[in-house]
């Protein structure tokens, strides 16, 4: 219908597309099809028109047609078509000119240095105008890509945004000591190609005027930060002074507009002694995408500096398509059903002021055991379960106690990583999200129904974890508030593996990150259930943490060996706890003297006769007047 309104078109065009320079019937070997006409010609002959004019294109591949060697590339040829009736020859050459010329200037201009230009449909996916376009064309000369952002990455923006003077806690370090023959030029090669190879590590972060969300801007090349110390003048001095200039690094904040958000500090400690510093921002990179950096960086230096032997790279930007494709109101309504009737905040710190988010952090670390653990493992599997279950419903019924609440939220870190995504595995970029989970505690239900209620909750809500925090907590209200967050480190490989380079080997690997939480549990499932809590100690005292370490390894024990037991028998406290209130806070005995009532009287008389013993209604006996009274009646008696 649409179409039908507009009027008849009066120019027809047709593209024929790109076609060998011989023509077929010159050709020795079979060739595709190629217009009627020659090498060089347009078609020829008496053809009905459509349109008053008739318009044809086609690109004829020159190189080396002819044998003199004139054949230099493609060429463009033009064709018009007319009745006679219509135009005369002059007219129709003039027109057709006209429109080579055109073209020609058009090639012209973007051949020059500094032409050309992007418009919004270079970049779908930002939902740019051309105005804001050209701004960050002129911020970024050499631009690459236009993307959005993921959740997460627009929550760590503005929280390096918000205080620009303060430390901004998302800035991590990786520092791994290393011993041996080290190639210094080639390990700064490599890394440089690896910001070549992952747009992701090239990225930037801009909040344009009028956008509704921040972009992420890849230029096409950006330099590594490379920085080397010599510190083997020291002597035994140099691993404090390594120490010193990584704390130095990791407080100097990145500006998130100036890519790449991503530097590298080398220190030599003594000859054939390394520490190789990597401080980065976690609004590039996940903890799934670490293992796969630095394999692929040792890799590059096995092969001297290239990225040439690894796969082609699935990039981040087939994620973020992935992310505009969902069903965001679907999502809404989900997570709006799911967080209902929660009324007030779950906090462990309420008066803990946001500022504060800057200082350093505690760290407590425990694990659950090698048999309780698998205990655990064992109680997952004959119940389907998965393992984060179950450490989720232990964490809820802590942080249940710890703040006198039935009904938990707090916060999780999801991979974020859609499995029918090709090549999702092995990409470079920050899948993870945090949302909230709600943990109903009713005291009359086993811990089985618990555990059973919390999977079904977390696997209805699984395809949903793609939404934003911000804008779930602004659907669900006060009640999906939260201060404590748990990560579950469930990676494909293992971030601790280290590559055969022959003589060079690793002696350590050190990862330094930190929250804006308070409270935070990262972990890690291998062996024994590593159990990490970090806090912060303007709002927790040690103390606090180490006894919350230790009701939440408790509690675990508990589940594991009594699934069936209701709640409320749980025993929230943990051994040492239990010992402080029930025998130590609950000591009120006192030492009392031997001896008859008599006996104790008759001493406490002689100690203090004429101390009041009997005080009533216009009547007040000493002990000494008390006892002559007693020996008087029991006398008579």
């Amino acid at each position: 219908p649409t179409l039908a309104a507009l009027p008849t078109a009066q120019i027809g065009f047709n593209y024929l597309g790109r076609t060998p320079a011989v023509a077929a019937e010159q050709a020795e070997e079979p060739q595709d099809w190629t217009p009627l006409g020659g090498a060089r010609g347009g078609a020829a002959g008496k053809f009905a028109v459509d349109h008053a004019l008739e318009t044809t294109c086609v690109v004829h591949d020159l190189a080396d047609a002819d044998a003199d060697g004139d054949g230099d590339g493609p060429q463009l040829t033009l064709t018009l078509a007319w009745p006679e009736q219509l135009l005369n020859g002059t007219s129709a050459r003039r027109l057709v000119d006209g429109w080579a010329a055109m073209l020609a200037g058009l090639a012209a201009h973007a051949g020059r240095p500094g032409s050309g230009g992007h418009t919004p449909s270079d970049f779908p996916l930002a939902g740019l105008d051309q105005a804001q376009l050209e701004e960050l064309e002129a911020e970024y000369p050499r631009l690459a890509e236009v993307l959005p952002v993921s959740p997460l990455q627009e929550g760590l923006l503005f929280h390096a945004l918000f205080d620009e003077q303060a430390r901004d806690v998302y800035v991590e370090q990786i520092d791994m000591g290393l011993d041996g023959p080290l190639d210094v030029p080639v390990l700064r090669a490599s890394w440089q190609a690896m910001l070549d190879r992952h747009a992701s590590l090239r990225a930037g972060f801009r909040q344009l005027a009028g956008a509704e969300q921040p972009v992420q801007v890849i230029p096409e090349r950006v330099a590594l930060p490379w920085q080397e110390e010599d510190l083997s003048a020291l002597g035994a001095n140099a691993a404090a002074e390594a120490e010193r200039l990584g704390a130095e690094e990791r407080a100097r904040r990145f500006d998130p507009a100036v890519p790449p958000l991503l530097k590298v500090l080398l220190v030599k400690l003594a000859p054939g002694r390394y520490r190789m510093m990597v401080t980065l921002h976690h609004i590039l990179l996940d903890g799934w995408s670490l293992p796969i950096l630095m394999r692929e960086l040792w890799t590059a230096y096995a092969a001297g500096g290239t990225t040439s032997g690894l796969p082609p790279v699935s990039p981040f930007r087939h994620y973020l398509e992935w992310l505009g494709r969902q069903d965001k109101d679907a999502a809404r309504e989900a997570w709006r059903q799911a967080l209902a009737g929660v009324d007030e905040a779950t906090l462990v710190a309420p008066g803990e002021p946001a500022a504060s988010a800057a200082t350093d952090f505690g760290r407590v670390v425990t694990q659950a055991g090698t048999e309780p653990a698998e205990a655990l493992r064992e109680l997952a599997r004959i119940r389907g379960l998965t393992l984060n279950t179950l450490v989720q419903a232990a964490w809820a019924l802590v942080i249940g106690q710890l703040t006198g609440r039935r009904d938990v939220v707090f916060g999780a870190t999801v991979a974020g990583r859609p499995a029918e995504l090709p090549g999702m595995a092995d990409m470079l970029g920050l899948f993870i999200n945090t949302v909230p989970v709600r943990v109903r505690l009713d005291p009359d239900a086993s811990v089985a129904e618990l555990l059973a209620e919390l999977q079904a909750q977390q696997s209805a809500l699984l395809d949903h974890q793609h939404l934003g925090l911000t804008e779930i907590q602004r659907l669900a209200g006060p009640g999906a508030t939260f201060d404590t967050l748990i990560a579950f480190d469930n990676y494909p490989t293992d971030p601790d593996a280290e590559p055969d380079l022959g003589d060079l080997t690793f002696t350590d690997t050190a990862l330094r990150e930190s929250t804006n939480f308070p409270l935070g549990l990262d972990v890690d499932p291998a062996d024994d259930l590593k159990l990490r809590l970090e806090y912060r100690p303007t709002a927790l005292a040690e103390s606090t943490v180490h006894a919350l370490a230790e009701r939440l390894v408790w509690v675990l024990h508990q589940m594991a060996e009594e699934p069936q037991a209701r709640l409320g028998e749980l025993e929230l406290l943990g051994a040492a706890e239990r010992s402080l209130v029930v025998e130590e806070w609950n000591d009120t005995a006192r030492p009392m003297p031997a001896g008859t009532l008599g006996e104790l009287f008759a001493a406490q008389v002689e100690r203090s006769p004429g101390a009041v013993a009997v005080l009533g209604a216009g009547v007040e006996w000493s002990y000494a007047e008390l006892d002559e009274i007693s020996g008087r009646v029991a006398g008579e008696l």
